[in-house]
């Protein structure tokens, strides 16, 4: 056991009465924590049980599983509810899992799967497939790509970066933390639960349903602002989307629980706008910013230091630098590799982000490989631009596109069925405001149809598939421009 992931063991040992976990009247405390992993540690065992997917709703059993894998050495993957059916076969497949936790897909016993107790069910996986020495989680990014990618992770990387942000949570009075992402997602595993079990605080749990969550991105906003009047959390983290929800509602008028002293935000590209109109309610809301590859959060703005269009200065077991084309490079807690494929070489990982530092403060400013030149030689950052215009009220998601044109073009999926052309064209006209001409939507087109999973436009998570909505979009973009098809090119 690493020296991080003992630590953990020891403050859950260590906290006996403090109430850990809740899930609606049930509340476990840390003494109870601690005899119930240690039981499914020795269930673990007897199953003999080394690959395991995890495939629960968010709640107690989440956790108390997770932890019993992590103290055990145990590989832990994690399986989102939001994949569809043949990406958690992948998932299995390409991982060699040999214990799937939880209710089982239609899909499982044709993978050779057999009930060996309750919600527990086994099989020979058909191949070994070697990974990296140490490896005790594979967390799945679903990517721009058809098929998610495994992250092999070990404890020590994780409980770093625990650590870091359980000191932060601990400065701000955190308590009682609400999850609100699903426990499959890195973030909310790592930032939602170990830091706050380190601090002895309270972990809220309730299946994604009942806080409003469905899907990849299904919310029901009514759902959600009464959970929080339920819990009145003092912590939450938020996705850019989940945010616009609360500062909308607060907006209107809405009250929101004053327990709140920590939302962090991040997943996305957050709109410095909707950070501003946050601020002036008076929300205490931080931008960060991590990927899976370095175990999930990098930076973050606090109460300490917060400078709005920055994701926050490093944690404290990061150090940052930029490669010479402004890549951001992360040391501190890393991957151990990608699973099949080789460990990459050195201490620094390259994020494929491009980035600048201000005063301390990271600036990013998108995914090197989206950037686009424009026909006057300007490189653009498409997300930027995106987050200006989807955090316009009349919006709900925007892709733009301007490689090798003389004008950049917005495709624009409208935030209801019947929003008009004149309230999309004033969004575009707001979020060219906060724009150099460079960078600005210049023509705009109405999306025949949300970007979805279902018609191969986005991630399950919500990501852009950039080249289906070239490919998709194409002719309507030269339609629009009046240029051949063939100049509107990746």
């Amino acid at each position: 056991m690493s020296p991080g992931v003992d630590a953990l063991r020891r403050a859950i040992a260590a906290y006996g009465e403090r109430p850990a976990l809740q899930c609606g009247a049930h509340t476990l405390r840390y003494a109870g924590v601690d005899q119930a992993v240690a039981q499914r540690s020795a269930e673990l065992a007897g199953l003999g049980a080394a690959r395991v997917a995890l495939s629960l709703d968010n709640g107690i059993d989440w956790v108390l599983w997770e932890l019993a894998l992590l103290f055990g050495g145990r590989i832990c993957v994690p399986v989102p509810g939001f994949f569809s059916p043949a990406q958690q076969r992948h998932v299995i497949d390409s991982a060699a899992i040999d214990t799937w936790i939880g209710p089982p897909p239609a899909w499982l016993a044709d993978a050779g799967f057999g009930e060996r107790q309750p919600g527990v069910f086994q099989r020979r996986p058909p191949v070994a497939v070697e990974v990296p020495r140490g490896t005790v989680k594979i967390t799945y990014t679903s990517g721009t790509t058809g098929q998610p990618k495994g992250v092999c992770l070990d404890g020590e990387a994780q409980l770093a970066v625990a650590h870091s942000v359980s000191g932060l949570a601990q400065a701000c009075g955190v308590q009682r933390h609400l999850c609100v992402l699903p426990l499959a997602t890195l973030l909310e595993n790592i930032a939602g639960v170990y830091a706050p079990l380190l601090a002895g605080a309270c972990v809220v749990l309730a299946p994604l349903a009942e806080i409003g969550i469905h899907g990849a991105s299904g919310l029901d906003p009514a759902r959600l602002l009464g959970s929080l009047d339920a819990v009145r959390p003092h912590s939450l983290i938020l996705l850019p989307q989940l945010l616009q929800v609360l500062v909308g509602a607060a907006e209107r008028g809405r009250a929101l629980p004053d327990s709140l002293r920590f939302i962090a935000v991040g997943g996305g590209r957050v709109a410095p706008q909707l950070l501003r109109r946050a601020e002036a309610l008076g929300l205490p809301v931080f931008e960060g910013y991590g990927l899976s590859e370095c175990a999930s959060v990098v930076c973050l703005n606090t109460p300490q230091g917060r400078r709005i269009g920055s994701v926050g200065r490093p944690l404290a077991h990061v150090r940052l630098r930029l490669g010479e084309d402004g890549e951001i490079l992360v040391r501190g807690a890393r991957m151990l590799g990608y699973l099949g494929e080789a460990p990459g070489a050195g201490e620094w990982q390259a994020t494929g982000d491009l980035g600048h530092i201000e005063d301390g403060f990271l600036v990013v400013h998108g995914r090197k490989k989206h950037q686009f030149i424009t026909a006057f030689g300007r490189n653009v950052n498409p997300e930027w631009v995106e987050a200006e215009l989807a955090q316009q009220p009349a919006v709900t998601q925007a892709w733009v596109h301007g490689e090798a044109l003389a004008q950049n073009v917005a495709v624009l999926v409208p935030r209801s069925a019947d929003c008009t052309d004149a309230e999309l064209e004033a969004a575009v006209r707001a979020a060219n405001a906060a724009l150099p001409d460079y960078a600005r939507a210049h023509r705009w087109l109405r999306a025949a149809a949300p970007f979805g999973a279902a018609n191969g436009l986005a991630t399950a998570n919500g990501r852009l598939r950039r080249d289906a909505l070239l490919q998709h979009y194409r002719a309507a973009i030269a339609a629009l421009l009046s240029v051949p098809a063939d100049e509107v090119r990746a």
